[in-house]
């Protein structure tokens, strides 16, 4: 087996995106980065691929293992069905080690994180517990039957007043982040111009807020699914994930993918009804050095 280690994004994309895009919605975050890292059209934060961990393992030619690390993101793998052998796993852990690169911890499937945990761990001495547990799910059509308040539009300037907060609180909730409000406008303004940020208004009240993420070729990601607490049990949130997931559709991509975090049975049970189904379970990993 072949370890090789990527310092030009256009050569692993080059290498890597056919391989990814063989299942889409698994490898949705790998294949969104790496696309996005491709394009340079945003090199704002973890988006600038200088800083990136790009390497595979090939057999015969052939890859069989990918990774990719976004600091200060974990890192993320890809493999054939999500399943991996021990001898591509060691492979890339060897490399990786000898390159020097600190890995403080692994997003991806739920089998081949551990796995690549128990080897990680054995090779390095470092210990090691699940942070996170996530579902992810993907949808190829609205729930005809389902319910429907307020009123679905693109985010606007004036939005700008609200809509930081908005996501500091997502970040609270979701990854306990600091409330802090950056002063950053032109991301926000990004956001705007490239149409991928939609909120949901109750009257002219604006109650609740949803974000196209990754869009691949015939998948699109949704995340950053937020309505702020006074706003809460009255479907606002269902009403805002099934308005974008009925955008992306009528864009022409076949399925809308999301992750949920398995200790919020809430979000599992709206997605579901909105006709959101289980494609597999993910983990978050974190090392600590021995």
């Amino acid at each position: 087996m072949r370890f090789e280690l990527y310092s030009d994004v256009n050569s692993f994309y080059s290498d890597v995106y056919e391989f990814m895009a063989r299942d889409e919605t698994r490898n949705m975050i790998p294949a969104g980065n790496v696309a996005a890292g491709y394009s340079g059209a945003d090199k704002t934060g973890w988006r600038d691929p200088s800083g990136w961990l790009m390497a595979t393992v090939s057999d015969g030619g052939a890859i069989t293992l990918a990774a990719l690390m976004t600091p200060p993101h974990n890192l993320t793998l890809c493999a054939e069905g999500s399943r991996a052998d021990d001898g591509a796993l060691s492979c890339l852990i060897d490399g990786l080690i000898a390159a020097k690169f600190t890995i403080g911890g692994v997003m991806t499937e739920k089998s081949l994180a551990e796995r690549f945990a128990e080897i990680f761990s054995s090779a390095t001495g470092a210990e090691y517990g699940v942070e996170t547990r996530l579902r992810l799910y993907e949808l190829t059509e609205v729930n005809p039957d389902l319910p429907y308040v307020g009123t679905l539009r693109s985010i606007r300037e004036s939005d700008l007043a609200f809509l930081p907060y908005w996501v500091a609180g997502f970040g609270n909730d979701c990854f306990g982040s600091p409330l802090y409000v950056g002063s950053d406008i032109a991301i926000f303004r990004r956001e705007f111009e490239t149409k991928r940020v939609f909120v949901l208004e109750d009257g002219m009240t604006p109650v609740s807020t949803a974000k196209i993420s990754r869009e691949l070729r015939t998948v699109c990601g949704i995340a950053q699914v937020y309505t702020p607490p006074y706003f809460r049990g009255r479907g606002f949130a269902t009403s805002c994930v099934a308005g974008v997931s009925r955008v992306v559709l009528e864009r022409g991509y076949k399925k809308c993918a999301l992750y949920t975090d398995l200790s919020n049975p809430t979000s599992n049970d709206i997605y579901q009804k909105i006709g959101y189904r289980p494609v597999c379970d993910s983990v978050e990993i974190k090392f600590k050095p021995q």
